[in-house]
């Protein structure tokens, strides 16, 4: 389970082949790795599933492969279905148990489980980034010129990127971290470092393309891949608005909405996660949560009410199918401004 979907297991997988099983989307929604907040989120499950399902649906017609094979318990296609899924039938590949011990964690045992298997999640995520909006983790790790920008500072705002920059980063550490090269290659094990980064720009420019027909633009996201029959396909699900940050008329339209609004409104909060973060590395620990002293608080009914509106009108805009009784997306974007 994870803080936003769960896992309905058909079929197990083997040695020998794949399983079969299905992503249950939740109303939950996570930020700063906290996991569950304590307010779900009313159709963003549906939003989430009916995205991902056409994201995944436009890669499998540009040839690009995936472990997608469907909506609902019989693994339909989009256009078969005449309401909201919340369920996206996947193949399943092994997840191999990642010990931490003495402050690391086993990537060796990682893979000498995945070498096993006939396929296995890549313990990595990989991220693309189009521009460098507010929030954006890049403004702490690099300074413009690193990225090819001709400035010596990051702007108040959102900047373009003259060519879309890759990263990677880990996926099943407790506190996520972004890795050199190196030892992202060690990391992924048999899925070739070079197949996951072409898999994600390939993923980048058709999200990208899609997005600016639908009046979007693309900002940044982030993909996860299996490794099965020698061939990286991108797996977990792809497009959102909780996996990729969007903008529409110059607002953020993804959880970087509500990332920013904990931000204005639990100013103390977020900084004791940051604290907490901090004392689990200096300590050699993996479960910061414990070390955090305080807790989120709940959001007020009508900022839930405004979320929720964004990722419906966003779906129906992205998709362009009115599957939500949702305001038009410019209403529900203009919205969410102030918040």
């Amino acid at each position: 389970m994870t803080s936003v979907k769960e896992f309905v297991v058909e079929r197990d997988p083997t040695g020998e082949e794949l399983g079969a099983g299905r992503f249950a989307f939740t109303d939950d929604y996570s930020v700063f790795d906290w996991g569950k907040m304590p307010d779900p989120i009313p159709g963003k499950g549906a939003s989430l599933c009916t995205m991902g399902a056409f994201n995944f649906e436009l890669l499998e017609d540009a040839g690009v492969p995936t472990h997608y094979r469907g909506v609902g318990p019989d693994a339909e296609s989009l256009s078969a279905v005449a309401e909201a899924p919340r369920e996206l039938a996947i193949d399943l590949a092994t997840v191999p148990d990642l010990p931490f011990s003495d402050g690391a964690y086993d990537y060796d045992a990682f893979h000498a489980e995945a070498r096993r298997a006939a396929g296995y999640v890549v313990p990595l995520e990989i991220v693309f980034r189009n521009t460098v909006p507010v929030g954006s983790s890049l403004r702490s790790r690099a300074a413009p010129r690193d990225v090819g920008l001709d400035r010596d500072g990051w702007p108040a705002g959102a900047v373009d990127l003259p060519e879309p920059v890759v990263e990677f980063s880990t996926k099943y550490e407790e506190q996520d971290r972004y890795l050199r090269a190196e030892e992202a290659d060690r990391i992924a094990g048999a899925a070739p470092l070079s197949e996951l980064e072409s898999l994600a720009r390939e993923v980048n420019e058709l999200v990208t393309e899609r997005a600016a027909e639908a009046g979007f633009v693309h900002e940044d996201g982030k993909i996860e891949c299996v490794y099965a029959d020698g061939e990286v396909r991108v797996a977990d699900v792809v497009g959102t608005f909780d996996e990729n940050r969007f903008a529409y008329d110059g607002q953020e339209v993804s959880k970087e909405v509500v990332r920013q609004h904990y931000k204005r409104i639990a100013p103390d909060w977020v900084e004791a996660v940051g604290e907490a973060k901090a004392r689990a590395d200096e300590e050699g620990v993996a479960d910061w949560k414990a070390l955090c002293s305080a807790d989120p608080p709940a959001l007020e009914p009508v900022v839930v009410e405004r979320i929720a509106d964004m990722y419906a009108a966003g779906t129906n805009a992205y998709t362009g199918t009115d599957w939500f009784d949702a305001p038009p997306v410019a209403d529900a974007v203009e919205a969410v401004r102030d918040l």
